[in-house]
């Protein structure tokens, strides 16, 4: 497709005694209509959507599954529905990772040409041949990586470095556990932790056990063999993806002074805004600090995870990959056999 020298990047014909019917390219996109299991999932023909003038227009060449993608495809928690669409979803394609090049770009666009490989995390829609990127939004691909590599990162990677690094202000030297460290937010979190300084503890099942430990872990905790809130060790910083153990146990092996950050867990209804409010409401009275957090994207942190990756601290792993008309039976892997790391969808 073209470089975009107009705000009409398809050159859509205007009218005149010799018009034609004129149809907008296609593409193949993963939909849905309504709420439910993956078999809400289906892939379907539609139009390629056009960059205003600040976007840019990117070949999706791999995508990644996150929890989100499923959350939104379940409407759960129903409290989601509010914002995303109470009988169905108001936008019909998920996915919020992609990696690919660099299309068409609009009039203002500056920082990008064709050709250019990029990566970024999108408000949804990457399950699909191409997505429309605000600007603001797109990194450069980390280039010592695959397009399906470059496409695990966006939102996983950038979850563990804001809950490690901003709102659990780890410190080098200090201890960290990280609950949860064989998903695809822990796998990053582990080589995120050891790039701060930390030692670092993970938390998983048996089967995960030898691939966080060859992510960097100083430790690793069999959940199936070992409860970590009766281990007797204390840790200046809990990360806590998992919500499997309460805040009064977590806080049991924090040090007087440490900190609890939680990012997962919850019920079909609240999701964990029942579990967020126990600790806003407690943090005050007690010197540890209990913080809730919902990562936000930031392109700053994809250059500075781009960094990371091109210098050999942080790197993708990938579980499996899928191609993009089998993404209903790559959800049901992620959300059936308690998938480990990523799972990447290719068109």
């Amino acid at each position: 497709m073209p470089h975009a020298a107009s705000s009409d990047p398809y050159h859509r014909p205007q009218g005149g005694p010799a018009r034609r019917a004129w149809r907008a390219p296609t593409m193949k996109a993963i939909v849905q209509d309504r709420y439910g299991s993956a078999d809400v999932l289906r892939i379907e023909e539609i139009a390629v959507p056009v960059p205003a003038d600040d976007e840019v227009l990117v070949r999706i060449h791999a995508a990644s599954l996150n929890h989100a993608d499923t959350a939104l495809m379940r409407g759960e928690p129903f409290v989601l529905r509010l914002a995303f669409g109470v009988r169905g979803p108001k936008v019909r394609v998920r996915g919020l990772d992609l990696a690919g090049v660099v299309e068409v770009v609009g009039s203002r666009v500056t920082a990008f040409i064709p050709g250019d490989e990029v990566y970024a995390q999108i408000e949804t829609g990457s399950f699909a041949e191409y997505a429309v990127v605000s600007e603001r939004a797109l990194a450069p691909k980390p280039a010592n990586l695959s397009f399906s590599e470059a496409a695990a990162v966006p939102v996983a990677a950038n979850t563990a470095l804001q809950g490690l690094r901003d709102v659990g202000r780890l410190q080098a030297g200090q201890g960290v556990l990280i609950n949860g460290a064989s998903g695809g937010v822990g796998t990053f979190a582990v080589q995120i932790a050891k790039a701060l300084g930390a030692e670092v503890t993970g938390v998983c099942s048996t089967r995960n056990v030898a691939l966080v430990r060859s992510l960097g872990a100083d430790h690793v905790v069999d959940y199936t063999q070992d409860d970590f809130t009766r281990s007797g060790r204390r840790f200046d910083l809990i990360f806590d993806l998992a919500g499997s153990r309460s805040l009064t146990a977590c806080r049991r092996v924090l040090t007087e002074k440490g900190t609890l950050v939680l990012s997962g867990g919850g019920g079909r209804l609240f999701g964990p805004l029942g579990r967020i409010l126990r600790a806003l409401l407690l943090s005050p009275f007690v010197g540890q600090s209990l913080r809730p957090f919902i990562a936000t994207p930031s392109v700053e942190n994809l250059l500075t995870l781009k960094g990371l990756i091109e210098s050999g601290k942080v790197a993708p792993s990938i579980e499996t990959t899928y191609r993009l008309e089998e993404t209903a039976a790559a959800v049901g892997h992620f959300l059936d056999r308690h998938a480990r790391a990523k799972i990447a969808i290719v068109p």
